[in-house]
């Protein structure tokens, strides 16, 4: 896909899992355990060790596969060519950088640079990031979205952190484009014990709840 179908998959899909965990171990079948479950997009952060393996090798595993792999935490250039490389279809960033954004944009990926504040959220949209990702959206939680989507309706953006199955629909009738879900989706007990149906099963019910959320507007 080129840039702009894989902004449309992740504008179409909505939810992306965040996956970070301690370990490279067992990080790939997480990956597919989420896909399982209905997902779509999986974010694989740059603070796991051994996450550019991981992207490799899911990547390669669910060739041809119904879902959109990306990295996360990628803090400059040279980590989001590498990522890019080993296969990540989009750059998410808990910052906004000027040289991740045209890295992305340099081989045809969208770039989800971070911001929270509205002069960080313009600024991060006039410097070509194609979502703005709002973190961490748990300060300030909905009524914040809300109050930063009021002037700025035309900026497309990804609430982080303190997304749950409760308030879920209350952001997607916010407003948002896509949502990001960490700990919350991708549990670290599940991971850690290696529960692989566990994994499916959470990331089924957030899938169902998005999809109901959507359809509700």
């Amino acid at each position: 896909m080129d840039k702009q179908a894989i902004h449309k998959y992740l504008t179409d899909n909505g939810i992306i899992a965040i996956v970070r965990a301690d370990s490279g171990d067992g990080l790939a079948r997480t990956v597919e355990a989420v896909m399982e479950g209905g997902v779509r997009c999986i974010e694989v952060t740059m603070t796991t060790p051994g996450a550019l393996g991981c992207i490799e090798t899911a990547s390669k595993n669910l060739a041809g596969a119904d879902v959109c792999l990306g990295v996360g935490s990628v803090l400059d250039a040279e980590t989001a060519r590498l990522a890019i490389l080993a296969g990540a279809m989009y750059v998410v960033s808990p910052i906004t950088s000027k040289e991740v954004i045209d890295m992305a944009h340099r081989y045809g990926k969208p770039c989800m640079p971070g911001a929270f504040t509205p002069t960080e959220i313009y600024n991060a949209w006039l410097l070509g990031g194609d979502i703005i990702k709002v973190f961490p959206a748990n300060c300030g939680g909905l009524s914040y979205i809300k109050a930063v989507r009021a002037p700025l309706p035309q900026i497309p953006l990804a609430p982080t952190g303190g997304v749950n199955l409760d308030n879920l629909a209350d952001f997607v009738k916010a407003g948002v484009v896509a949502i990001g879900v960490g700990g919350n989706l991708v549990e670290k007990k599940l991971v850690e014990a290696g529960d692989y149906k566990g994994l499916t099963e959470n990331a089924r019910r957030y899938a169902e709840a998005f999809q109901a959320a959507r359809e509700a507007l």
